[in-house]
């Protein structure tokens, strides 16, 4: 009885063994640090929606010194997440990024300002600081400027940019008038400082009419000529896709699962979860496919970004619905 017992759990554990083997290996980047801007690849990882379709991921996180595409340039990852400024920009430098799919239908991009300042609408800004996230960030703001005819040289008829880095201390100690701001983050960085909604006027970029694709999942196009990657991807994105609506059916229990994968321990339960709320708005809608006339909008408003534009040409191939339609008639 022992032996045969000994036999089972022999042929359980290579059966196990082999399940796991058979899996498909996926590795995925994310543009930034573990939080709920990512919440629907880690709920699909934990609730194992990953692992029914097949697949093995890998969930690599971000930060500041970490470039998305170059990680998939230099062979570090399957599939990234990146906003479309920057993936347009890649691809145009020789990186041939192709977006095979848009969770983020809507933009959380904000400039938030002091009321103080008496700054009302956007003719105020002229005279006035406002800060700005380079690195791809600035070109929406860039092409916003441009099209009110403000100049970002400074004057009193233009507006003085203050690099900003990736905090809101600029506004709290009054460096500049404004700053850039998430509705999902920054945001609400300057609401738990002290400053209340109500000493608030926001410019949400969406609303201006200058929004660029947030958080899209990009992949090299040379990949894509391989059948199986190709079909690894759309289980991956239907797979992902599922992550994303359990996510908005569920706030805080998704919120609960970034921070039990936070490994920094520097995320909070109350950020989190209000985080979680205002991701949801941005995804909501959307089954991942991306929708062509936003794709326009954003290459329109980087083409406008002023003298020194992130893309010269309109691209050619940076997007495909290829993967999208494989994954929904799965």
């Amino acid at each position: 009885m022992k032996r045969m017992t000994m036999i089972l759990a022999a042929l359980v554990l290579g059966l196990t063994a082999t399940a796991a083997s058979a899996a498909e290996k996926v590795t995925l980047q994310l543009k930034w640090v573990t939080q709920a801007q990512f919440a629907g690849y880690y709920v699909a990882q934990e609730k194992g929606f990953y692992k029914d379709a097949g697949l093995d991921v890998t969930i690599n996180a971000g930060g500041p010194d970490i470039a998305p595409p170059q990680v998939i340039a230099g062979g570090g990852a399957d599939v990234i997440i990146d906003w479309m400024p920057s993936a347009l920009a890649s691809r145009e430098k020789g990186v041939a990024l192709v977006n095979i799919a848009q969770p983020f239908k809507r933009s959380g991009m904000m400039l938030t300002c002091r009321k103080e300042t008496g700054i009302k609408t956007s003719a105020d800004f002229k005279g006035k600081t406002l800060g700005v996230w380079f690195f791809g960030n600035e070109y929406p703001f860039l092409s916003w400027m441009s099209q009110l005819k403000i100049p970002t040289t400074g004057g009193a008829d233009g507006v003085t940019v203050l690099k900003q880095g990736f905090n809101v201390d600029p506004l709290l100690q009054k460096q500049a008038d404004c700053v850039s701001t998430m509705t999902y983050n920054e945001y609400w960085q300057v609401i738990d400082a002290g400053i209340p909604a109500d000493q608030l006027v926001v410019f949400k970029y969406e609303d201006e009419g200058v929004a660029t694709l947030e958080d899209g999942l990009y992949v090299l196009e040379d990949n894509l000529k391989d059948a199986a990657f190709a079909d690894r991807m759309a289980k991956f994105v239907k797979a992902s896709m599922k992550g994303w609506a359990w996510a908005r059916a569920n706030q805080k229990a998704a919120a609960m699962i970034v921070l039990d994968n936070d490994a920094t321990g520097a995320q909070t339960e109350k950020h989190q979860v209000r985080m979680m709320g205002e991701i949801n708005k941005l995804t909501e809608g959307s089954d991942g496919t991306l929708d062509p006339a936003d794709y326009e909008r954003t290459v329109q408003t980087l083409l406008s970004g002023g003298s020194d534009p992130v893309i010269t040409k309109a691209p050619s191939g940076a997007w495909t619905h290829a993967i999208t339609d494989k994954a929904k008639a799965m």
